[in-house]
């Protein structure tokens, strides 16, 4: 009945900027970490953001300084936006959150972010 869903990929241009988004449905959103994960083709899995109950914020070194991950509870959503595109942002990103005690661990079905040189 929990579940994560991704909108806003695409095709951008380097340099160029993408806003995604992923909504909670039948979880207790403002209780959950939530994560961006990505990955690219032969690539591992790579934790690209996370923001926690707290609002406490990670971020990749590779993308440092170029994307923000915020969340609005009212809305149950997280949103990661992408500045300064790179051409190795190019991967399936996707919404996550970790397991607790009280809530199971949650994927999204990822949504394609395509940059172009």
């Amino acid at each position: 009945q929990a579940q994560l869903a991704e909108s806003g990929g695409g095709l951008e241009q380097a340099g160029g900027s993408l806003r995604l988004s992923c909504v909670a449905s039948g979880t207790t959103f403002s209780r959950r970490t939530m994560d961006w994960y990505r990955r690219a083709p032969g690539d591992q899995r790579e934790l690209v953001a996370r923001v926690d109950v707290d609002d406490n914020i990670e971020y990749a070194d590779s993308v440092k300084g170029r994307f923000t991950v915020s969340r609005d509870n009212a809305k149950n959503t997280v949103y990661l936006q992408m500045n300064s595109l790179k051409p190795e942002d190019t991967a399936i990103y996707y919404c996550h959150s970790p397991r607790s005690f009280l809530y199971g661990e949650l994927w999204g079905q990822g949504t394609l972010v395509a940059v172009s040189s």
